[in-house]
């Protein structure tokens, strides 16, 4: 085509002619270049409307798209593709931080009757504003120090001298607070909170325990007295603050878990400090003691953990879907050490602080379970109170409780503490293992036992009056509610702490190679071997610990 185009051009005389070659040879040069139009088509159908896109954080989840060929139908990853609504994300939220009035503070947050962003006196504070620290605790700085605060609580116990109040659970860096502090108290009725001054700061420790100086964190309990014209209302929060005025940087929902009148309070629970347990397998040994402490009438145990093993946390869990024990975390507040690991090793080397962190979880177990049963038992996993002519503690505290009347004029009893009788690990390994009976079962193989009890109140664990008792410490109540504290000793004849250890406590180094001489062996454990092992056995193979045939 372009060479008869030039031979036109050149051939030509005149030059209108070569004007018309030239149109026509570049407008079929241009055609020939241009991709061929493909024939008209009728407009295809209106394609259904696309369902709405799923969230961005499960697009990677999401269905084929419908352009995708059909495919044989192929398996996808087991993820949790839910997506929580928001009252479901506040329900998880109060779960994981019980301290925290979230549920109260989201249904007046548009009120601005109650929700003072701008009033100059005692605003109600947003959540946004509380000043938390490791998790679980939230902070007032005051002219005087800091505290941090655990939780709040209602008391209406009919033995209380000061009527209803809210406890408030907490530590402070200072030995003896002299500065004053009030209570804002927050109720569903109220558009304004209810100010009263903090009462007292009664000392959750004592002086010849050592810590005993300031700028190191001390357990206390506050007490904010309802006056009588809100007595008869539930508080939903409290914030403590310096002066009455003030805007809080805390906010505690007030706990009062009163059980079904018609359910009625229960007998027993125990309670568990901080587990620590990061590197520590015991999960079988953790089995044989829910499980023997449930066999005693324990309806239910209150664990508080710090770091456990997985396999603890499998145990755990396993229980919890039994409705059988509670785990509530815990950390250490102020500029104590909360990774794992790290907070381990301090806890080991600072025995005192630890000590005294210990008060924390013990009572808020206390406040949080007062009403729902009769007696607490604050007990460490590797001791169980063994009741020895009576089948479960229930039996016992029948046969104790006439025997302990205090004499006229006492303060009556507000626990009942069993003494200490070590089973160690050091005594008699050559012994070898018991016959019919499973080798993992720790505390059925160790028959072999000190001769002697430590001494008197040294090591004791009791059974906690919870109409009684105040403030409560390991091993005996530091406060009782109308007058002085009064433990009953159990007769080691018809109960006793037995003690699961490798070896004495480091504070028995010196007497520790006598109670150890002429071990004694000792079965009373063995009463319930046979429920026991079962229940056990059975649980473990639940847990996937034991093979199914065994």
């Amino acid at each position: 085509m372009r060479g008869w185009c030039a031979r036109w051009w050149g051939g030509g005389s005149r030059s209108r002619l070569r004007w018309m070659a030239a149109l026509l040879c570049w407008g079929a040069l241009a055609a020939l270049a241009l991709p061929r139009l493909q024939p008209l088509q009728p407009p295809p159908a209106a394609a259904p409307r696309a369902p709405p896109a799923p969230p961005a954080r499960l697009l990677l989840q999401s269905e084929p798209a419908a352009s995708t060929p059909a495919v044989a139908a192929q398996p996808l990853p087991a993820t949790d593709t839910r997506v929580l609504s928001e009252d479901e994300l506040r329900a998880d939220t109060e779960r994981r931080l019980p301290s925290l009035p979230l549920a109260y503070w989201h249904k007046h947050k548009d009120d601005k009757n109650k929700f003072l962003k701008k009033k100059d006196c005692a605003p109600f504070p947003s959540i946004y504003d509380l000043e938390f620290h490791n998790t679980y605790w939230q902070s007032f700085h005051s002219s005087q120090g800091v505290f941090h605060f655990y939780g709040a609580y209602l008391d209406t116990r009919n033995a209380s001298r000061i009527g209803p109040a809210v406890r408030v659970l907490g530590v402070h860096d200072r030995i003896k607070p002299t500065i004053t502090t009030h209570c804002q108290l927050w109720f569903e009725e109220r558009t304004a909170p209810v100010v009263v001054r903090n009462l007292e700061y009664k000392y959750v420790w004592n002086s010849k325990w050592g810590n005993y100086r300031d700028h190191v964190l001390q357990p206390y309990l506050l007490a904010c007295v309802l006056p009588q014209e809100v007595q008869h209302l539930v508080p939903a929060s409290v914030s403590i603050v310096e002066n009455p005025c003030d805007r809080a940087t805390n906010n505690l929902r007030v706990h009062y878990d009163r059980p079904d009148p018609a359910v009625g309070r229960k007998e027993f629970a125990v309670c568990v400090k901080g587990l620590d347990f990061l590197h520590e397998d015991l999960s079988v040994r953790l089995v044989e003691w829910i499980e023997f402490v449930r066999l005693m009438g324990a309806d239910k145990v209150f664990f508080y953990e710090l770091q456990v093993h997985p396999n603890i946390t499998k145990v755990l869990d396993y229980y919890k879907g039994q409705n059988a024990v509670t785990v509530t975390p815990v950390t250490l507040p102020g500029g104590q050490p909360n990774l794992p690991g790290l907070q381990h090793m301090y806890l080991k080397k600072k025995t005192t602080h630890k000590r005294q962190m210990e008060l924390v979880p013990y009572n808020d177990c206390l406040y949080r379970h007062m009403y729902e049963y009769r007696w607490l038992a604050l007990l460490d996993i590797d001791e169980v109170i063994v009741p020895l002519e009576d089948a479960d503690w229930s039996s016992l505290m029948k046969r104790a409780l006439p025997l302990s009347k205090p004499a006229k004029g006492k303060p009556p009893r507000s626990s009942y503490h069993a003494s200490n009788l070590y089973f160690l690990d050091s005594l008699r390994h050559e012994h070898g293992w018991e016959e019919g009976i499973p080798r993992y079962m720790h505390m059925l193989q160790h028959v072999y036992r000190t001769r002697n009890f430590t001494k008197p109140g040294q090591y004791v664990k009791a059974f906690h009056e919870t109409e009684r008792v105040l403030a409560l410490h390991n091993h005996f109540p530091l406060a009782c509610l109308g007058g002085a504290c009064s433990s009953y000793a159990l007769e080691p004849a018809q109960a006793r702490l037995q003690h699961y250890r490798a070896d004495c406590v480091s504070a028995l180094s010196k007497s520790c190679a006598e109670l150890r001489a002429q071990p004694v062996r000792d079965e009373a454990l063995w009463r319930w071997r046979q429920p026991l092992a079962a229940r056990a056995a059975r649980a473990l193979r639940a847990l996937g610990f034991l093979p199914p045939h065994r």
